[in-house]
């Protein structure tokens, strides 16, 4: 079977049936006329792009937007310097969240300076990184201390975590470890890699019926 490849062509199933890196996307994105494409997530591109595939119109692009600086903060390295070049701290307000090593540390440690051995849920870093962008674009003060705070609550939760609607890679792992406890984290990897690499839906009963299809 051939290749699919991004055209302003393609159908809606053969996009959904494909396997598209970020940067594919984004080019793709600007080919179709979406606007701020450079900005979007990977999950805002697809939801963009198959909006205009089955609409043929696009309603405003969820842009997600920087918190304004709040008058109070004492920021004299400049208002757009990155926060952790500023230095992290629980009352300094999120104006420039970076997401690297010192910035998840910075969490990660005061939550456990907080809640001594607390211990991370499967999911949480995307959660927390979605609940972040929901509270700066609805203009709201955010500190990080309220980082620290939302991440403790995310792990101690009982509720189980509602699929991620745009997450085909880690619902699909999800999905193969509840379905085949026997088999290694290498056994899911190298499926998911071969499910990539196929034009039907990625997910792990699309896998399942492929197999029986082939033997």
């Amino acid at each position: 079977m051939a290749a699919i490849k991004l055209s302003e062509q393609i159908s809606l199933a053969d996009f959904d049936n494909g396997y598209w890196y970020a940067a594919e996307l984004k080019t793709f994105a600007q080919q179709l006329g979406i606007p701020a494409a450079s900005k979007l997530r990977k999950d805002e591109l697809e939801a963009a792009i198959k909006q205009l595939l089955s609409k043929g119109t696009l309603n405003k692009v969820p842009v997600r937007l920087r918190s304004k600086k709040p008058s109070t903060q004492a920021n004299t390295a400049g208002a757009t310097k990155a926060d952790y070049l500023v230095g992290l701290h629980l009352k300094l307000p999120v104006l420039h969240y970076t997401s690297n090593k010192a910035t998840k540390q910075f969490i990660v440690g005061q939550a456990h300076k907080q809640v001594p051995g607390l211990k991370e849920r499967s999911g949480v870093r995307y959660r927390l990184n979605r609940w972040r962008e929901e509270q700066l674009a609805s203009s709201k003060v955010l500190t990080y201390g309220d980082l620290v705070q939302h991440y403790i609550e995310l792990n101690q939760s009982q509720e189980p975590f509602a699929r991620i609607p745009h997450g085909r890679y880690i619902n699909f792992l999800a999905d193969f470890a509840a379905n085949e406890k026997y088999k290694s984290q290498a056994a899911a990897l190298a499926a998911w890699h071969e499910l990539k690499s196929l034009a039907i839906p990625k997910t792990y009963s699309a896998w399942k019926q492929h197999l029986k299809a082939r033997s």
